[in-house]
């Protein structure tokens, strides 16, 4: 990953300096804040800023002008049924910001997820920088034969380093290529804004990203999963590490609840119950779909039929 002297010289100055404040804190957060974390080759997040904690949910809550409870417990106990019962208003109360750095094919992904606040590198301003992802070869896939937008088995090697020079080579050149048309010769070459869409989409951008905590479980929960492109998802992990810290009790319930539970249909609940009694479980009186039925076997560890 290339850090420039700009951004290594702001995060050492913003490491260093310390503000007296009367808003609450978190002090996980405040140990990451302004810390960058690379994420593959040359991308990156760090917090630039946030607002609000565990007890400003509980705050929200309950509509009170402190902190919540002495008792931690109590607020716990608060958050695991906001959580467990969906109700997600007093998640918005929380904010953060972040500076990330991503390849445009990722980022065209991450906006899908819309509620957030977004102020992106502007390459009509500014020349792209000459950095490309380039996949490392455990992550060079075939594409799945059952999934129409998901990988399947890992490239042999020598594939794998035909992939990895064709895409060296084509995002060299395209490169070379973009540079030649912003300095033509006796000329002030071509505008950025019409130089850059040659460009292919493994090129990195910048960004700002600010979000409510709400949302931003939302996006984890979403591209943390499995079956998420994997260089969306190790951003989601990177999130979900910082989640934690910043707000230890609700990124529990939301562990428990979200990442690690499952929700269950009407039909589902039914032979649930139908089991308990002792009653044989049949696919084809189930009323379920054959991938619904084949989840449900897998997630309660049912012998199928």
């Amino acid at each position: 990953m290339t850090i420039t002297p700009e951004i290594q010289k702001q995060i050492e100055e913003q490491r260093k300096s310390s503000h007296q404040s009367l808003r609450e804190f978190s002090p996980g957060m405040e140990k990451n804040l302004y810390t960058l974390f690379p994420i593959l080759d040359h991308g990156f997040i760090r917090i630039v800023d946030y607002m609000g904690n565990d007890s400003s949910v509980v705050q929200a809550a309950r509509v009170s002008y402190g902190k919540g409870t002495k008792k931690s417990r109590t607020d716990e106990g608060l958050i695991r049924y906001l959580i467990r019962h969906k109700h997600t208003t007093p998640f918005e109360m929380c904010d953060v910001k972040f500076h990330i750095k991503l390849p445009i094919f990722v980022a065209r992904q991450w906006i899908r997820h819309r509620t957030a606040s977004v102020n992106e590198y502007s390459a009509r301003y500014s020349k792209l920088e000459d950095e490309f992802y380039i996949p490392e070869f455990e992550n060079l896939s075939a594409q799945s034969g059952i999934n129409r937008q998901g990988r399947g088995e890992i490239l042999p090697h020598e594939e794998g380093k035909k992939v990895r020079k064709i895409l060296l080579q084509d995002s060299t050149t395209t490169y070379q290529n973009y540079e030649k048309m912003l300095s033509q010769e006796n000329q002030e070459g071509l505008s950025r804004e019409l130089a850059r869409i040659n460009l292919p989409t493994n090129v990195y951008t910048q960004w700002y990203w600010k979000v409510n905590l709400l949302n931003l479980l939302k996006f984890i929960h979403l591209r943390i999963d499995t079956h998420a492109q994997y260089e969306i998802r190790v951003y989601a992990e990177k999130l979900a590490e910082i989640v934690k810290n910043w707000v230890p009790i609700t990124y529990q319930a939301f562990n428990d609840y979200w990442l690690e539970g499952v929700s269950v249909s009407q039909q589902q609940v039914t032979l649930i119950k139908q089991k308990m009694d002792g009653k044989d479980i049949s696919f084809e009186e189930s009323g379920l779909s054959k991938r619904e039925w084949n989840e449900f076997i897998e997630v309660f560890g049912l012998e199928g039929s």
